[in-house]
Parts: C-alpha cells; sequence; structure tokens
C-alpha cells in the first residue's frame, strides 16, 4: 500500500503547455499494474492542447472553475463535476477562473507515458 499527499508529488511542466503541470500520483513506478492516477494543474487562462487517444478519459474536478471542450461545444466545470471523455473524442481542458483549475484523471497503465 502506498499513502501520499499529492502536495509531497513533485508538478511536472508539461511540455509544449505552458502553465499547465502534473503530478504523477500513481504510476508505472509505484508497481501499479492497471491504472495511472494524475493530478493536472492548470493556471488562470491556460488550456490543455487539443487531443484524442484511443482509452477512455475519467476525469474528477478537484477545485477551481474550467471547462471541458469537446464534440458538445465548451461545458463549464467546477469542483465536484466528474468528465467521462470516451475513447477517440477530440477534447481539451480550459481554465476560466482567476484560482488553479485542479483535476485527477485515471486512465490505464499501459498508455501512460511521461510529459
Amino acid at each position: 500500500m502506498i499513502v501520499r499527499n499529492y502536495r509531497e508529488v513533485k508538478a511536472e511542466p508539461v511540455i509544449k503547455e505552458p502553465g499547465v503541470a502534473v503530478h504523477w500520483l500513481v504510476s508505472q513506478l509505484d508497481e501499479a499494474p492497471n491504472f495511472a492516477l494524475r493530478l493536472y494543474e492548470l493556471e488562470p487562462e491556460t488550456r490543455t492542447a487539443t487531443h484524442t487517444h484511443y482509452w477512455e478519459q475519467d476525469v474528477f474536478v478537484v477545485s477551481g472553475t474550467g471547462a471541458v471542450v469537446g464534440e458538445e461545444g465548451e461545458i463549464p466545470l467546477s469542483a465536484g463535476d466528474v468528465v467521462y471523455v470516451p475513447p477517440g473524442e477530440q477534447h481539451q481542458f480550459v481554465s476560466t477562473g482567476h484560482k488553479v483549475f485542479r483535476f485527477l484523471v485515471v486512465l490505464p497503465i499501459v498508455h501512460q507515458t511521461r510529459v
């Protein structure tokens, strides 16, 4: 078993996405066999790159305000919201507030790569 506080896990900047950082909370380095857990932090008025992948993405908004942009357009998000992005759907996350926008992402280990 591993127990840690996310603040103890160094935030790594996401290459080519200024203002976006990720904490690798659980990864294959922890010998997790199936799933990874990441905490993303987007500074105010920043966004992730628009992207797709062939696995689902499960997201839980921890704090701040933002939006997910997908096939349905831009959908506002705030603490407590949950997002399911199906495989193959183009999407992006946007920070819309005046504070850091934080959200957790669960994904399969097989698709995990360092940013």
